[in-house]
């Protein structure tokens, strides 16, 4: 039985009898006409939701040309699209889910096609999308809006367009060029996305305002990424949340964050106390800090990261903002990138989740964890999957987790960074990972995922962590890493070596060339090998190469950004064809390989001249002379290593 707050019905009828009926002789009063036309519109797009599954969701309300909810009612009761007049306005369409009441779908039609958007979108009561605009005007004052505007006569002769309003934002952003109409997943993922990238935005802009306070204050670099991580730690705890605003100075309250975020440290992982010591020491030593406990300082810091990044981390879990946060902390040290910290951007540690295959099952493993981005993903797809059972959550975060990362100060970054996250269980590892093989081979991890350092000083090379991590994988698991481009096109030396000893042992199932501005701030161009653990590489098996290049992000104000929402479609399109093995002109293929040869698709790839440019082919002789020049550079320094060390 029909809800009875659902105001519409699905017609039954073919969209083809809609037309036949519609199609009678025309009435000599135009304005009649229009109105019959338009509920032609209307109906298609009636049907269109039935279709959509709108209808058969209990918790989906349709509602045309009027609202039973009193808050849209409120934010309408000004909107009438008649110009110089006073009065509520409704749009032809109002969509909402009773789970989700920060959002709308708001729908707006019109007969003529030619009527579908105005230059200026401010003819409201003749334009369809200029009409579903002003209602969006009104509704964002307190939702996030998706409008569309539909205009046409014929299903063949429609147009549809998409657009999405924000709460508190000016902007109107388009979305869905040429698509039709969605179903309300569809929508509510392209909202939580554009809301995202916006108030991460903002939440990046607030975390640089902060860097230079702290800076301001003389905080070092490395304690105030600790001192920020503290606070999230604090306001992860209920005693802490609940009474911080109480206390009367910010000596107090320092002295009872120190309190609760060793008691959230010694419960996280009891097995593990003593790891966390250099964290405690840490916490110690930003807490006599005279320009903190200053003028309040510190309450109004714990209370303003309260409502500006606890708040924002709550709400889109499994993103990990601590990295971020910690890069932009670190900027003023790490100018010159002496310290090796490099930030994997979110949309690549989800795909490699993807690429790998992660399950509820999956046991990953990230030898030099950093921060922890790749386990962090992991997680949340791994949490996903287990579709809320409560003991197989908690038996992912205590014993399929597994972390190990060198440097102290990062070390400490990314136990936080777990523990901020729901993950106190977890086993991250201050250890040297070449000296722990055994200890991490105990929680038999069947994937690892990780970007080794770059250029850190070591003399250790980056295929050595890749072929450590693979050590430690069961027979058969998977290993993903980004590397040097360089790596992959060793021909001599210790470089050499390496490449033979990891095909010895384990078959390289793939090779993916990455974006060129990924590690931009690094200046290295990257590719991503995936490898096969402890199943010999068989030169007669192909081995499959991808042209990765573009991701669809953007650089803007030093940060990409998929700002033109291209790289959903891209992400699938890698994964099927990384699964599959497809093989496409200027794109992907399949080729035999040995240590000797080159790991990189552009030594073996067809190119498709019908779509290259003089600029094109410009940049490309250039990149080609400058990875031969590494390449030289790089096998001398080695050739000199190895007669050194003889």
């Amino acid at each position: 039985m029909p809800r009875p707050d659902r105001v519409i019905e699905p017609i039954e009828d073919d969209f083809d009898s809609v037309v036949s009926n519609a199609a009678q002789p025309l009435r000599k009063n135009k304005r009649k006409q229009t109105q019959r036309n338009e509920g032609l519109t209307e109906q298609w797009v009636n049907h269109t939701l039935h279709d959509l599954g709108y209808f058969k969701n209990e918790t989906l309300i349709v509602e045309p040309k009027k609202s039973e909810k009193p808050q849209i009612q409120k934010l309408l009761s000004n909107a009438t699209k008649k110009l110089g007049g006073i009065g509520a306005g409704f749009p032809d369409y109002i969509i909402r889910d009773t789970r989700q009441e920060n959002i709308v779908v708001v729908i707006e039609c019109k007969a003529d096609i030619t009527k579908h958007i105005s230059e200026n979108l401010d003819h409201f009561q003749d334009y369809a999308v200029d009409g579903a605009r002003l209602y969006a005007d009104y509704l964002s004052k307190e939702l996030d809006v998706l409008y569309i505007g539909v205009s046409g006569q014929t299903e063949k002769g429609l147009r549809i367009s998409h657009y999405i309003k924000l709460h508190g934002k000016k902007e109107h952003k388009e979305i869905l060029r040429g698509c039709g109409l969605q179903d309300f997943p569809t929508y509510v993922e392209q909202l939580k996305n554009q809301r995202f990238r916006v108030d991460y935005s903002t939440l990046l802009e607030y975390i640089g305002g902060l860097n230079k306070q702290l800076h301001g204050k003389r905080i070092p670099e490395k304690q105030r990424a600790i001192l920020f991580s503290g606070i999230l730690l604090g306001l992860e705890d209920d005693t802490f949340r609940e009474t911080h605003k109480g206390h009367a100075n910010s000596a107090d309250l320092m002295d009872t964050l120190i309190t609760r975020v060793s008691k959230k440290l010694n419960d996280a992982n009891s097995n593990y106390k003593h790891k966390f010591a250099s964290l405690k020491d840490e916490f110690a030593t930003i807490q006599h800090s005279p320009a903190l406990i200053r003028d309040g300082y510190f309450k109004e810091l714990v209370q303003e990261i309260e409502e500006r990044v606890h708040s924002f981390i709550k709400y889109n879990e499994y993103h990990d903002i601590i990295s971020r946060c910690y890069i932009e902390f670190l900027k003023y040290a790490n100018d010159d990138g002496s310290l090796g910290i490099v930030l994997t951007p979110s949309h690549i540690t989800e795909l490699f989740c993807e690429l790998a295959r992660v399950s509820k099952d999956s046991v990953v493993l990230d030898n030099c964890c950093g921060t922890g981005g790749f386990l962090v993903a992991a997680m949340g797809k791994m949490i996903s999957a287990a579709q809320g059972d409560r003991k197989k959550i908690e038996h992912i975060q205590k014993s399929q987790l597994v972390g190990v990362e060198y440097q102290p100060h990062i070390f400490n970054l990314a136990v936080s960074n777990m523990i901020i996250h729901g993950d106190g269980k977890s086993n991250i590892f201050h250890e040297d990972c070449f000296k722990s093989t055994e200890l991490v081979k105990s929680f038999k991890p069947t994937i690892a995922l990780l970007n080794p350092p770059f250029n850190d000083g070591s003399g250790i090379d980056e295929l050595e962590f890749v072929e450590q991590a693979l050590s430690c994988l069961e027979p058969n698991g998977i290993a993903i890493a980004i590397v040097p481009m360089s790596c992959a096109m060793y021909e001599r030396g210790a470089g050499l070596e390496l490449k033979r000893r990891l095909l010895e042992k384990h078959s390289l199932e793939a090779s993916m060339s990455l974006p060129t501005q990924l590690f931009n701030d690094k200046g290295v161009n990257t590719c991503a090998l995936a490898f096969r653990a402890y199943l010999p590489h068989d030169p007669k098996r192909k081995t499959w190469f991808g042209y990765w290049r573009d991701d669809g992000f953007i650089k803007s104000k030093r940060k990409r950004e998929d700002s033109a929402d291209q790289w959903s479609a891209i992400r699938e399109k890698w994964i099927d064809s990384f699964h599959n093995r497809t093989c496409e002109t200027g794109f992907s293929l399949l080729q035999s390989v040995g240590a000797k040869d080159e790991w990189l698709c552009e030594a073996y790839l067809e190119t498709d001249y019908s779509t290259i440019t003089k600029e094109d082919f410009e940049r490309d002789v250039k990149r080609f002379v400058l990875y031969r020049l590494i390449l030289e550079i790089q096998g001398n320094s080695t050739d000199e290593a190895s007669n050194g060390e003889a």
